[in-house]
């Protein structure tokens, strides 16, 4: 005895749980997936940042490297030789007296 027409309470029950299951199902994995796919890209985009700064601190220490390798050595500030011979050249011409000279070489062979 088969029923003919519209299906009766468990048959209407039973259907709803498969759409209602399915939907959840599908649901999950669209999320899934779009979860995936924000994580790949977020991934993608700290990997880009990180190759930029690498890029650019090679960049800077390039640049620190040439700068340091343009400038001349510069003689050091304290060399009583140096200023020693400055003395003198003041002296040679007439810019300084003997006693000066005297009291200002002194003041450099002190220190």
């Amino acid at each position: 005895m088969r029923r003919r027409g519209r299906p009766g309470l468990v048959g209407t029950m039973a259907r709803t749980a498969v759409v209602a299951g399915t939907a959840t199902a599908v649901a999950g994995g669209v999320s899934q997936r779009q979860a995936g796919k924000r994580q790949q890209a977020a991934d993608a985009e700290a990997y880009e940042q990180q190759q930029q700064q690498a890029a650019l601190d090679a960049q800077a220490q390039a640049a620190a490297q040439q700068a340091a390798a343009q400038q001349p050595a510069a003689a050091p500030a304290d060399d009583p030789i140096a200023k020693l011979k400055e003395l003198a050249e003041l002296k040679e011409a007439g810019v300084i007296n003997d006693d000066e000279f005297a009291a200002m070489k002194a003041k450099i062979l002190a220190s």
